[in-house]
């Protein structure tokens, strides 16, 4: 009898996520230089946090987004901004994205990736129908998500942050959701909003440091927005409490490589600049 060939499909094996928000404007070429980063991994899933082309997110402004990041729309995963809405019912967002935007009107979904289950939420509550509290579609539909999640390790993203010390700071609207997230076991959160790159250690939904349970927030709004901007709205000088790394200087891309039951991220700047942070953790 011919044996049975003992190669398997590694069901294991790291799948890797390049990730931003905040990204196209028309009057730069920021975006081009980020680009740049993701042509390095040609397999890689494109995240985005949101507010992907300025200022207005309209049928123009989506023309700009195309002709650098638009280079990776096919395996690309967006989600909306709060600029998307400048055009009404953020339509040049479904347009351009079509059914890789999620359902209109709503724009959350949730995708497998490798062994972890992911989930894009619309954080921009006074637009996506329902809003984002308890009882609304959106939070219904994520709490039947995450209750049927088979996977040890979760990832959650949106365009606005739970905990930031950027302009925006904390975007109490989500609560309801961030709780929900915490409380089934979801291990990241990737936003943007802030234009600045910051990670946070492991906390609970009410900014507790919780090494067992806490789920690890990165703001990553350093697609290519300009970064100064906001910077003088107000002094941002003091961090939050339990910020481990923060920088207000780079755009960049967040590389993360999602293995079974870990996760490494990597922040990858523009060539001109040397700032990274990297780090490991196991999931829950």
């Amino acid at each position: 009898k011919k044996k049975k060939s003992s190669k398997k499909k590694n069901s294991n094996s790291s799948k890797v996520v390049l990730a931003a928000g905040d990204i196209s404007e028309c009057k730069n070429d920021n975006s081009a230089r980020t680009a740049n980063i993701i042509e390095r991994y040609p397999t890689a899933t494109v995240a985005t946090m949101g507010d992907n082309a300025y200022k207005d997110g309209s049928k123009k402004d989506f023309e700009c987004y195309d002709r650098t990041w638009g280079a990776f729309k096919k395996r690309t995963k967006p989600t909306l901004g709060n600029h998307e809405y400048r055009t009404p019912n953020a339509r040049g967002y479904f347009r351009y994205f079509g059914k890789r935007a999620g359902q209109r009107g709503k724009g959350y979904y949730s995708y497998k990736l490798g062994s972890w289950t992911i989930v894009a939420l619309n954080s921009v509550c006074r637009e996506v129908v329902g809003g984002c509290g308890k009882g609304s579609p959106q939070y219904q539909w994520l709490k039947e998500t995450l209750s049927k999640n088979k996977t040890k390790c979760t990832l959650a993203y949106m365009h606005h942050p739970w905990v930031s010390s950027g302009v925006h700071g904390r975007t109490i609207p989500i609560k309801p959701m961030v709780e929900l997230l915490y409380n089934s076991g979801v291990d990241v959160v990737l936003s943007g909003h802030d234009h600045m790159y910051e990670r946070f250690a492991r906390l609970s939904p009410d900014e507790r440091l919780d090494n067992r349970r806490g789920m690890r927030q990165f703001v990553v709004g350093t697609g290519g927005r300009a970064l100064k901007t906001q910077e003088k709205l107000r002094n941002i000088d003091k961090r939050h409490k339990h910020t481990q790394e923060r920088n207000r200087k780079t755009h960049g891309v967040l590389k993360l490589n999602l293995s079974e039951n870990s996760y490494r991220w990597e922040f990858i700047a523009v060539k001109e600049h040397k700032f990274s942070d990297k780090g490991m953790t196991f999931c829950h």
